[in-house]
């Protein structure tokens, strides 16, 4: 038999189709449904082999209305079909055989088991209530001739719906489309791998991140959580019309990934910056340590006579004191104006020894932590940690991402910046930055306000934090329709589900 010019007409038309579908359920609908068309048949199954055995993965058949797995949701009463040659996909697919079998007749091919044949379709007969007659079973096989999976035709059809035997011509035309979409579906599975693969890298890294600081080990995967809220929350606006941006499944993905990078510059972040929960963190040790030295150096001057015993008192009471100061003020949030200029004062006390040598109360790095108005860092340290973006950008720009990731790194290394310009590190604004930044940046925040795990300060309500936001939104920083849309989000608890 020779194809004829329609013939290959049909075939190019159908894979140009094959080729330019991405999503794997789709393909898979997509190769059975041109199948059953092009042979004018009532029913089909997909198979894919997986695990050593033929798994169903789409059914259907138009005279009962039978629909299963095109969403991709597993048919899990019907197991799936061992590699036994009584099985006629089987047989197609450990010979890469096409079997023709007319209605009630012998198959052709080296099939020879025609009992065998109506025999393997009973189960499938009784769960789906189709009568099996005629078959047209083909192997799906890639360049690289590894089984894909099987394409079983049931019952052609004449134009008045009569069953009739699959012509022979059908073999080589469905012989082609199938080898198209194993192609194609081998070409997904790869991609699919790859994304998989960079995932699983990303997760790594995230992992190894989160292990350098037990204060905000979930932050990387709230920032991801709420990301994700949001874009959902986006799309749900989107269908109701309130809204012209979408996140489909790649656009979120993509977001997502974005999320779980956005502080993997942290990992160059000393630790003891890292790590800081209080203004002096281990430090403190350091400095009580000294305090009893302070002590024994006042009894000495006291056994020596260089001072008496209501200055030994009141020296020893002055200590206590300051000790007790530095205490309460080390893990405040915020340091007063009162308590500011205490430390000032307690930077300049010092005990002289009889042979001039001086021993400070605290040493001058001492007062500067101790003397920070808000947080744990200092200047210097904060311009550390705010080089983490700086850090992302250039440990991302070594990664050869896919295109359609390449906006990934510049969403990541963006989140610290504001609508106004007044972000860092390149005081990016307005629509320079894209919308999975700003969704970044306001996520970022609303975590860092509610987080439970922050030694240095105490979690703040949803409603305070969202108070907070609102304000920066005034101010020109973040956008405030992404504010109410998370507030809203949040509320509603669940990911997925439309207001």
């Amino acid at each position: 038999m020779y194809l004829e010019y329609e013939d290959f007409k049909q075939i190019l038309k159908i894979g140009i189709k094959l080729s330019t579908e991405k999503d794997r359920n789709r393909l898979l609908s997509s190769i059975l449904e041109k199948g059953m068309e092009i042979t004018n048949c009532d029913a089909g199954i997909l198979y894919l082999y997986e695990n050593g055995g033929l798994t169903y993965k789409i059914i259907k058949i138009l005279s009962t209305g039978v629909s299963r797995g095109e969403n991709g949701e597993p048919i899990t009463d019907m197991p799936p079909v061992p590699m036994a040659e009584e099985n006629v996909c089987a047989y197609t697919a450990i010979h890469r055989e096409i079997v023709n079998v007319p209605a009630g007749g012998q198959g052709s091919s080296s099939y020879n088991k025609p009992s065998s044949i109506c025999f393997a379709q009973k189960d499938f007969d009784d769960l789906t209530g189709c009568h099996t007659q005629s078959q047209l079973v083909i192997p799906l096989e890639n360049s690289e001739n590894e089984l894909i999976g099987v394409l079983q035709l049931i019952n052609a059809m004449d134009g008045e719906g009569k069953v009739i035997p699959f012509d022979k011509q059908y073999n080589i035309i469905i012989r082609s489309l199938g080898a198209i979409a194993a192609i194609e579906l081998t070409n997904i599975s790869y991609m699919e791998e790859l994304k998989a693969q960079m995932y699983s890298f990303v997760e790594a890294l995230t992992t190894a991140l989160d292990e350098r600081t037990p204060y905000n080990a979930a932050h990387t995967r709230n920032v991801e959580k709420y990301a994700e809220l949001l874009a959902d929350y986006i799309s749900c606006m989107h269908k109701e019309g309130k809204c012209e941006e979408d996140f489909d499944y790649e656009r979120k993905r993509k977001l997502r990934l974005a999320a779980l990078l956005h502080d993997i510059g942290k990992i160059v972040v000393p630790r003891s910056i890292m790590n800081r929960g209080t203004r002096l963190d281990s430090q403190v040790r350091v400095v009580e340590a000294r305090f009893e030295y302070l002590k024994a150096l006042y009894e000495i001057d006291l056994l020596l006579g260089r001072i008496t015993k209501a200055e030994y008192g009141r020296y020893i009471e002055d200590l206590e004191s300051e000790l007790a100061f530095i205490h309460k003020i080390d893990s405040v949030g915020y340091l007063d104006d009162e308590s500011y200029e205490r430390v000032c004062r307690l930077a300049k006390k010092e005990h002289v020894r009889e042979d001039g040598r001086v021993t400070k109360y605290i040493t001058q790095q001492e007062a500067d932590y101790l003397g920070i108005r808000r947080g744990t860092l200092t200047d210097k340290d904060r311009k550390t940690m705010e080089n983490h973006v700086v850090m992302t950008e250039k440990i991302l720009e070594k990664v050869r991402f896919h295109r359609n990731f390449a906006d990934v790194p510049r969403w990541a290394a963006a989140h610290h910046e504001y609508l106004d310009g007044s972000g860092y590190p390149m005081q990016l604004a307005g629509d320079e930055l894209d919308l999975e930044t700003r969704i970044l940046t306001v996520a970022d925040i609303y975590d860092a306000l509610t987080a439970t795990d922050r030694p240095y300060k105490k979690p703040m309500s949803k409603e305070k934090a969202i108070g907070i936001l609102k304000n920066m939104a005034g101010e020109g920083k973040v956008e405030l329709r992404l504010v109410e849309w998370l507030s809203e989000a949040v509320d509603r608890e669940t990911k997925n589900a439309c207001p």
